[in-house]
This record gives C-alpha cells, structure tokens and sequence, in this order.
C-alpha cells in the first residue's frame, strides 16, 4: 500500500542524500518524492509515497526519518485528511482538428495545452492521482510521445 509522508527539513546539501540512503539502505522503495523550500529558505519540504506493506513498517520510517539530525517534523499523512496533487506535462500527437477533443478533456480535468508545433502538442495537467491516471488514459487515445510527472505534493 502507499502511504505519503511530509517531512520538514533544513536547506543544506547532503539532506536529499540521507533520506533518500535511509530509504535505500532499509529497502523501502520510494514511489515519489517532491521537494522544495518552503517560506523559509533555510527548510525544505519533501513530499514522499513510499511503499509499505503494514503499518509496522510505515512506523519504522517514521522513526528512523525522526532520528535524522537534519529532520524537524515528519506527518505522515495516512490516516489524516488531506488535500494532494501532481503535475504532469506530456507530450501527445497532435492535429488541429485534435483542439476540440482536448477542449472536452481539459473541461473535465484542470489542464490545457502549452505548445503545439506540427504534429506534436504539449499539454500539463493538475490533479490528484486519480485524476492524472483517468486523464492519460485519455490523453493515451492521441498517442503518448513522452511523459514527466511532479510526483505527488501534499498539505493538510
């Protein structure tokens, strides 16, 4: 199951690197992980979806992100409401007869298209992972040429 966690960091180099080691070093698969400053551009925040069977091992990270020096505050956001989303920009095969089709998506969904040149458009799209996986497969009947995503952010 997937679980996501915030976790408020000082802004120093070599951060990213512990956390992610911790993760590494215990075989804890990370799904996703944002980070950015926050207000204060001596902390940083990290918005990570890690993989964890059972409750037991979520608690272990838990703990063990807590005994890092460089760690402030860790939520983790399982049983907690909580507002989530992601970006994602794609690049699709694309015609100008294709707008009116994308109009009807991005009604649906909060996106619209960036670039277009040719056969080939650039759209990005925000929402919660529900969302995202119903709009690529939408946006899978234009053909997918490439694909990045944000990973999950997350705030309560």
């Amino acid at each position: 199951m997937r679980h996501t966690i915030s976790v408020l960091v000082e802004n120093k180099f070599g951060v990213l690197a512990r956390v992610a080691g911790l993760f590494s070093a215990r075989g804890y698969n990370i799904a996703s992980l944002a980070v950015s400053e926050t207000l204060d551009p001596g902390v940083s925040y990290m918005t990570i979806v890690v993989e964890a069977k059972d409750e037991k091992v979520l608690e272990q990270i838990n703990k063990q992100l807590n005994k890092l020096i460089d760690v402030i505050t860790v939520t983790d956001f399982t049983k907690r409401e909580y507002i989530d989303r992601e970006l994602v920009l794609a690049k699709i095969n694309y015609t100008s007869k294709d707008k009116p089709k994308l109009e009807v998506i991005f009604n649906k969904f909060v996106g619209k298209i960036v670039q277009h040149k040719a056969d080939t458009a650039i759209v990005e799209a925000v929402g919660d992972q529900h969302q995202i996986k119903a709009l690529l497969e939408e946006l899978g009947k234009f053909g997918i040429k490439e694909l990045v995503r944000t990973g999950k952010l997350a705030i309560e």
